[in-house]
């Protein structure tokens, strides 16, 4: 991202919207996204989405003008829709609710694989040029797409895609907002959406305060974050089932909470390589934990309703990494360490959020 900055001239501000126009796309397509995998089945929303995700990386490296990358991130925030919801609500149908956790920690596994994966080779592939890497991940989506159609089995009969379907004849967007808006469903979508916006913020601004401060270079970004997310793997994949298990989610969300908050001032205070790579490592695996912790939580209350729960997930996720971007991108051209703060502020804000959780369950319970 700084070489392109840099090649095309753009300010903090307009790669802070670069981030966050595949955020809003993403939002308005979540609501529908949600309802077509309940409707017509999670396998074709994922091809669907792997699909226009794999255009939308070539149209990437292609562009010569900043409109040309605008449009190919709105393309990808309608992928991002499809997949990611789809896919949590595959694992749902096909996991108990014991089961979910782990297999809730595995979907967040592979995303931090793919921070390893994607940096990694990237940050390679890019000394063959800096468009390189997205032709590359534009390839290897579309692999992925074609190895979803023959090895992926839609896990709904077509019975029960019929009775969804029939349900969502009396739903439409607002009615879905305003359910999401029950105190069994509230709170944990704040937290969705406070985890995005400091996230998000921490992500924008980070190769490019790296590079900035520091003068790194891309190979150095990329091994932070490789290592970084080699270590949330391992955590994820051996440790999260057994600390939901011993913490509970809501737990297990607030000490996440902290210790973002206070890793995301420590960064502004940083200087050495060492130093910033473990607080990278640390803030890294908070938000790897809160993803998986938030989205079983989520999974369970569902029960039958997976495409909407995982819809709202991704629409307030979408709001999140809309607010976040453009925010970061404004605030890193007023101050370099301004994003980070911000993004602290409104961890705290959600951590004093979840306070409230308990009381909110409970009334929901007695039917309040």
């Amino acid at each position: 991202m700084p070489s392109f900055m840099n090649m095309m001239h753009l300010s903090g501000q307009a790669m802070g919207y670069l981030m966050a126009v595949f955020a809003f796309a993403q939002l308005l397509m979540s609501p529908l996204a949600g309802r077509w995998i309940d409707t017509y089945g999670r396998k074709k929303m994922i091809i669907i989405g792997l699909l226009l995700f794999s255009v939308s990386e070539v149209i990437f490296g292609l562009a010569t003008h900043v409109s040309i990358l605008y449009f190919s991130r709105i393309l990808g925030g309608i992928s991002g829709a499809f997949i990611m919801p789809a896919v949590t609500a595959y694992v749902a149908d096909i996991t108990s609710v014991e089961e979910r956790p782990k297999a809730m920690g595995y979907i967040s596994a592979a995303i931090s694989f793919g921070f390893i994966i994607g940096p990694g080779i990237g940050g390679f592939i890019a000394e063959l040029g800096i468009r390189a890497p997205f032709y590359f991940a534009g390839g290897f989506a579309l692999f992925t797409c074609i190895s979803s159609l023959f090895i992926l089995k839609e896990p709904q009969t077509k019975q029960q895609l019929l009775e969804m379907a029939q349900l969502k004849k009396d739903t439409n967007f607002l009615s879905d907002i305003k359910r999401s808006f029950q105190p069994l469903y509230l709170i944990a979508f704040i937290i969705v959406f406070v985890l995005a916006f400091g996230l998000s913020e921490y992500e924008t601004v980070f190769s490019l305060y790296s590079d900035h401060k520091f003068g790194f270079t891309p190979r150095d970004i990329a091994t932070i974050i490789t290592l970084s997310s080699i270590f949330g793997v391992v955590v994820q994949v051996f440790m999260f089932g057994k600390m939901v298990q011993k913490l509970g989610e809501k737990k297990l969300i607030q000490i996440c909470l902290i210790t973002g908050v206070v890793l995301a001032v420590a960064s502004t205070m940083i200087s050495s390589y060492v130093a910033i790579l473990l607080v990278t490592c640390f803030i890294f695996l908070a938000f790897d934990l809160l993803r998986p912790a938030l989205t079983t939580y989520l999974s369970k209350s569902a029960e039958k309703e997976q495409g909407f729960i995982a819809g709202m997930n991704s629409t307030y996720t979408s709001l999140g990494n809309i607010a976040g971007p453009a925010l970061a991108g404004i605030l890193f051209d007023v101050n370099i360490n301004y994003p980070y703060l911000f993004a602290a502020v409104i961890m705290f804000i959600g951590l004093v959020i979840t306070m409230m959780w308990k009381a909110k369950q409970a009334d929901y319970s007695l039917g309040k």
